[in-house]
């Protein structure tokens, strides 16, 4: 059995095997008290006055706590950065670094002019992680890159890949998890 995930792990390519490694390693160190997530945090005050420049990274590494919604997420991560990662970028490992980064530079962004525009700001400013939106991204590219794919979604019913995004955020909805910004992707990216 272990043999079995040492093989899957050493198997995946390496920028999905890195994120998912950072994502793990985080979650678990502050859910062992080892990190504390108030030093991850996105902060734009403590990045621009007091250079904490890593919580611009750490915020995307951080998926709150060890629960069914962190294993959702960890599985949507390493399946579909995977097949992102081998199909749609196949031998350009650097495009799709990239398509991460300015993922993440968008949703940054997002958040940080959301956080600027009155009577809205507030919901803004209650968004501290982005790792969930990340993750959401990927799901998000891969089912626009595979539309007519057949999946099923908990053997409750079946739908093609382009409906996947919308399935998941009616799921997120019905566990009672913030969409906000996942919303937001959807959005930014028709």
């Amino acid at each position: 059995m272990a043999q079995a995930v040492e093989e899957w792990y050493r198997q995946m390519p390496i920028i999905t095997r890195s994120y998912l490694t950072a994502a793990v390693v985080t979650t678990v160190g502050c859910t062992l008290e080892i990190i504390s997530p108030y030093h991850l945090y996105l902060n734009p005050k403590l990045v621009v006055e007091h250079y904490e420049i890593w919580r611009l990274v750490t915020n995307f590494l951080y998926f709150r706590k060890m629960d069914l919604d962190f294993l959702f997420h960890m599985f949507f991560l390493a399946r579909y950065c995977k097949l992102l990662e081998e199909n749609s970028f196949r031998g350009r490992t650097a495009d799709f670094f990239y398509m991460l980064l300015f993922g993440a530079t968008v949703l940054t962004g997002i958040v940080l002019i959301g956080g600027m525009i009155p009577y809205i700001s507030e919901t803004f400013a209650r968004i501290l992680f982005l790792s969930n939106s990340l993750t959401f991204m990927m799901v998000y590219v891969w089912s626009k890159h595979n539309p007519f794919i057949h999946m099923s979604f908990l053997g409750l019913f079946t739908f093609t890949a382009a409906y996947l995004p919308w399935v998941l955020l009616g799921f997120s909805i019905l566990v009672g998890s913030s969409t906000w910004v996942d919303l937001l992707v959807c959005f930014f990216s028709l």
